[in-house]
């Protein structure tokens, strides 16, 4: 990460919604940070847009910054509005499908 990127998202008052736009049709990401002991992403999802199923050697916690999604891991679904989050454990097949269009930021934690 550069230092103009750091302090970019160091700024006070910086909504972390809004670093990240929404697109048509589409799934737009943006990398806060990237660690080798994690990282942190911040999603926007169009209405309709998934994930397919996938698994991850590492614990993810999503949350959910604007609108709502429905999260599947090992098959269970749950639904996430505005200021839920979930934890998808490591190894466990999860899922997310945007019910509106939604905002969220992953965080994995690797170590």
């Amino acid at each position: 990460m550069t230092e103009q990127q750091i302090n970019e998202y160091t700024q006070e008052g910086l909504s972390l919604d809004g670093l990240v736009a929404y697109q048509d049709g589409s799934i737009v990401s943006r990398t806060v940070i990237n660690r080798p002991a994690g990282t942190i992403t911040l999603f926007a999802f169009d209405k309709d847009q998934t994930l397919s199923e996938h698994t991850a050697p590492f614990d993810a916690l999503v949350q959910v910054l604007e609108g709502s999604v429905e999260v599947a891991i090992s098959g269970k679904p749950y639904i996430l509005n505005k200021g839920g989050m979930i934890v998808m454990p490591a190894g466990q097949p999860h899922a997310l499908r945007a019910l509106d269009r939604f905002k969220m930021m992953l965080v994995m934690i690797k170590g």
